[in-house]
């Protein structure tokens, strides 16, 4: 059985999707008019926008839809860690073939890395060792 990292399972989501997708993680399940408030607070988004940007990624499988209640509650399908997991395997896998070590000395070099931050990636390397 082919193991390949760059195959994944839930479609890829769009920037607008993972924005929505960023508040449902934050505060769980919510209806279409909290999420398009929350992200109102980031930049003018008109509801019905949101409303038809939310019931694609339910046909796309991203979301599901509760409709038990008189108001429609969306959920994502996929963990945080799990989609965010796949994005970062696709993207390592294309820009970087599939090389770790490369992505992280390019960010490494790229930025200026905190002391705090080059601690705190030692004591990440520690574990991975053990």
């Amino acid at each position: 059985m082919n193991h390949n990292k760059a195959d994944i399972s839930i479609p890829e989501p769009t920037r607008a999707e993972l924005e929505i997708l960023q508040v449902l993680w934050e505060f769980g399940p919510a209806t279409v008019r909290f999420v398009n408030d929350k992200l109102n607070e980031q930049r003018d988004v008109n509801y019905t926008s949101t409303l038809k940007q939310m019931q694609i990624m339910v046909e796309k499988g991203i979301l599901k839809r509760d409709e038990s209640q008189m108001k429609h509650i969306y959920i994502p399908v996929e963990a945080e860690h799990k989609t965010k997991d796949q994005l970062l395997n696709r993207f390592v896998h294309t820009l970087y073939r599939g090389s770790a070590s490369k992505l992280v000395m390019q960010v490494l070099g790229n930025s200026e890395t905190s002391k705090e931050d080059l601690e705190e990636i030692k004591e990440m390397l520690k574990k991975l060792d053990k």
